[in-house]
């Protein structure tokens, strides 16, 4: 078998499958300031810029703390990690995070003409989360803030910074979109630990999965498919969406989520909990896809 190229090793490393939580919150984001008559091309692109190399950045400080930490071993059962598996030195890893995290600081630059100072914090905020993910002093995954981080960061504040520099206010909207995607977001990071469960506890990787149990990381996926569920109704009711698309959309997002739901409950291996985990990816860019075009139509 031939050795995969440099380009193929550090593309695998970014983890394709996570990106959809990247571009799902500025997409809807931007489509619902084209709903309302705000939206703006060039901050538009500047956010999905940002919001990408910072969910790169974060994998590949990732892949490099967890090898540290140990987390990534031999008895791992997920994909492949690129330093613990001895495809990319621990060095070079940390050298193309700190690039990455350099990179989004310079382009999330670019956003200061449309929202000021305070787009500089949340920007500087979210590379040091995504440092502290699982580095530094006071790891967050490893202490189950994990899903929080990727709520918090991948939803609210990604959908309504996204809307604010292009609308110049963040609309009540937009923080229902942001709850949606954040929350279906999240259950990438519930099926993955889920998988993880038994080396992240050797670990000392205390995931909410690990310190409550399986039967609670079922409940909390299903919370996340009935928030964005709920986010739909809301929008409904305040007449951001159409009736009937609205509607309709909820419909599939909970016959997708329950489906979603039974699999991850029958699941007993770790090819299954891989499977679901590119589901539960493709899931979020489809309902992040779906909601877009409602509310442009509506």
């Amino acid at each position: 078998m031939s050795k995969p190229s440099a380009v193929a090793l550090w593309w695998e490393a970014a983890r394709p499958r996570t990106l959809p939580a990247a571009i799902a919150p500025v997409l809807v984001a931007s489509a619902l300031a084209f709903a309302t008559g705000v939206f703006a091309v060039v901050p538009a692109v500047i956010c999905l810029t940002f919001a990408l190399l910072i969910q790169i950045g974060t994998n590949y400080a990732n892949d490099f703390y967890d090898f540290q930490k140990g987390a990534d071993n031999a008895d791992r059962v997920g994909p492949r990690r690129a330093v613990a598996a001895g495809l990319i030195s621990p060095a070079s890893m940390r050298r193309a995070m700190i690039g990455v995290f350099v990179a989004a600081f310079i382009v999330g630059l670019g956003l200061l003409p449309y929202g000021g100072w305070p787009l500089l914090i949340i920007g500087v905020t979210s590379i040091a989360c995504g440092i502290a993910y699982t580095g530094g002093p006071y790891p967050l995954a490893y202490h189950g803030w994990g899903d929080v981080f990727v709520f918090v960061f991948f939803g609210l504040v990604a959908v309504s910074a996204s809307y604010f520099v292009q609308a110049g206010f963040v609309a009540t909207d937009a923080w229902w979109l942001g709850a949606g995607m954040g929350a279906l977001s999240t259950n990438i990071l519930v099926v993955n630990n889920y998988r993880d469960v038994e080396t992240d506890r050797a670990a000392g990787k205390r995931t909410l999965v690990v310190r409550w149990g399986r039967t609670f990381a079922r409940r909390q996926f299903a919370v996340g498919h009935g928030v964005m569920v709920a986010a739909l109704v809301v929008l409904v009711l305040r007449q951001t969406l159409d009736v009937l698309p609205g509607l309709g959309l909820g419909l599939v997002a909970a016959g997708l989520g329950f489906r979603q739901m039974q699999m991850l409950h029958r699941s007993e291996t770790p090819a299954e909990l891989i499977s679901l985990l590119g589901i539960t990816g493709r899931h979020v860019a489809v309902m992040a896809l779906l909601t877009s075009i409602a509310l442009v139509l509506s």
